[in-house]
């Protein structure tokens, strides 16, 4: 389901690693399903005017190319030039997904890779900060020796538990910087909660309004556990960064797939999602 949205213009340069031959391609894809969609009304105009008598005008034919000489040699001719734009259609939205999968797996990466700076961060702030000071120099004839200072203790890393709460307070009060580093935090750890660390980075990530990059924080948490209790929440974010991006009908898909594989909703859940139903007019 995300898939058509990454596939249309306005978002591939937000959401590719290869902006400029995505953004390339959105073109040529939308200017080849324009003319498709010109030589077909031309071919319907030409079977209900029957060849005979009709006021049709085709399509002017290149330079040192003969003009048909009938309807039937047009049609013919219209439809070789269809399947050719279609073949190219094809070849453009191979191209876009390949560049889809260089984005996705670079952007884990990246997530992979801040999670365990941020990790390695912490130990060494803990380490240093649990140095023993050096000991003091020895003065003329010291009647006792000095007790040396006990070390500061380490500050220990926080749970998993512990950062998912403080992101959701650093949420309510909008602090989605903090909302999002604490998430990243929990999916680091790879942990039994990382869906919930998956869902806060989504929320955090809505709330700064990067609704392109929600839609993809949201569809990851709904892979992660399709079959959770969170799944449903998951599908309702997807839903309203579709909203966001102003993209009505992936946005009624994925409220129709949640009404399929969650038909029970109950709550504040069932609220949410009949209230982005009718932002996006879905029936």
């Amino acid at each position: 389901m995300l898939r058509k949205l990454l596939l249309a213009a306005p978002l591939l340069p937000m959401l590719m690693a290869t902006p400029a031959v995505a953004q390339m391609d959105s073109r040529e894809g939308i200017a080849l399903q324009n003319q498709i969609l010109q030589l077909r009304n031309e071919l319907e105009q030409l079977r209900r005017g029957g060849g005979a008598g009709q006021t049709y005008v085709p399509a002017p034919v290149a330079p040192g190319r003969p003009a048909a000489g009938g309807a039937s040699e047009l049609v013919g001719s219209l439809l070789d030039r269809v399947n050719q734009l279609d073949e190219e259609v094809r070849r453009l939205r191979g191209r876009a997904d390949e560049a889809e999968y260089r984005n996705r797996t670079l952007q884990q990466q990246v997530e992979k890779l801040q999670g365990d700076m941020d990790f390695r961060l912490q130990q060494l702030e803990g380490g240093a900060s649990g140095g023993r000071p050096s000991a003091p120099a020895a003065g003329p004839a010291p009647t006792a020796p000095a007790a040396p200072a006990a070390p500061p203790a380490a500050a220990a890393p926080r749970t998993a538990e512990r950062a998912l709460a403080d992101g959701q307070a650093a949420l309510s009060r909008r602090d989605y910087a903090a909302a999002e580093a604490a998430a990243r935090e929990v999916i680091a750890a790879r942990g039994a909660r990382a869906q919930d660390g998956q869902l806060l980075l989504a929320d955090a990530l809505l709330g700064r309004r990067d609704f392109a990059n929600a839609a993809i924080a949201y569809d990851d948490a709904y892979k992660r556990n399709r079959q959770s209790t969170r799944a449903p929440e998951a599908m309702i974010g997807l839903a309203n960064a579709f909203l966001g991006l102003n993209a009505k009908r992936e946005a009624c898909d994925t409220l129709n797939n949640l009404r399929s594989e969650f038909p029970r909703l109950s709550g504040s859940l069932a609220e949410r999602a009949t209230s982005a139903r009718q932002r996006g007019g879905c029936r």
